[in-house]
């Protein structure tokens, strides 16, 4: 069951922000109404105010499930998404095998597997532990030590994207074949091959950037209008 963008009104205090919350060993001093909040607390009604952000957090990470998606960009609103299925094996996998992480840890990860961008802190401690490999901030993927220890081998070669220098052999080899190329046939060529942590708009922009490099180092040069022209190589 996906719980989506659900306002949570009843919440009797304000996070500055889940991270604060989840690191917090004392109760929160931003309250709704702190009387009512203190009330509850002494009528057994909640939990000590501050850990029930947390424990779904913990809950979700037993049950294998994505991390919730908390949204504080409206002042003085709190949304929640709790996702309650499995989303990526391979994540699953990696909870399941590795009980050594650390609750950011699996906080970062989630945000890998949905395709979030994650901090330059998270980066660290992820690359530091071999779970990741890539580059931030959105072509990230799971490291060949975690592919290997999980039979996600495929999945690895999947995510690995050739270097430039074989993108650019592709197209010069089509160029010096075929003689030119619009932008539709070089993207043709080249589609499948490009990482598949790159959504289409991101490769669109990988090959483009890579035409426009071949073109600064006077490999290639573009003959006509965006739309209608091609490219060829320059000796031709």
């Amino acid at each position: 069951m996906i719980f989506s963008s659900v306002s949570l009104d009843i919440f009797l205090y304000l996070p500055g922000s889940i991270e604060e919350v989840i690191r917090s060993t004392s109760p929160p001093e931003l309250y709704r109404n702190r009387f009512l909040a203190t009330a509850m607390v002494n009528l057994n009604m909640i939990d000590t105010i501050g850990t029930g952000i947390k424990k779904i957090f913990m809950h979700q990470r037993e049950r294998s499930f994505p991390m919730p998606d908390y949204d504080l960009s409206v002042s003085g609103s709190v949304k929640v998404t709790i996702t309650g299925k499995i989303l990526d094996e391979k994540y699953t996998k990696l909870l399941v095998k590795r009980k050594d992480l650390t609750l950011f840890d699996v906080i970062a990860l989630d945000k890998v597997q949905k395709g979030q961008v994650i901090s330059g802190d998270e980066f660290k401690s992820l690359k530091s532990k071999k779970l990741i490999e890539g580059r931030r901030p959105n072509n990230l993927y799971i490291s060949f030590d975690v592919a290997e220890k999980m039979d996600l081998k495929a999945e690895y070669i999947r995510n690995l994207s050739f270097d430039k220098a074989h993108f650019k052999f592709l197209i010069i080899s089509y160029l010096e074949n075929f003689d030119h190329a619009s932008r539709s046939e070089i993207d043709r060529l080249l589609w499948d091959k490009v990482s598949d942590t790159m959504d289409d708009e991101q490769k669109k922009s990988f090959i483009k950037n890579l035409l426009q490099e071949m073109r600064k180092e006077g490999i290639i040069r573009r003959k006509g209008a965006t739309r209608t022209g091609f490219w060829k190589l320059n000796n031709n």
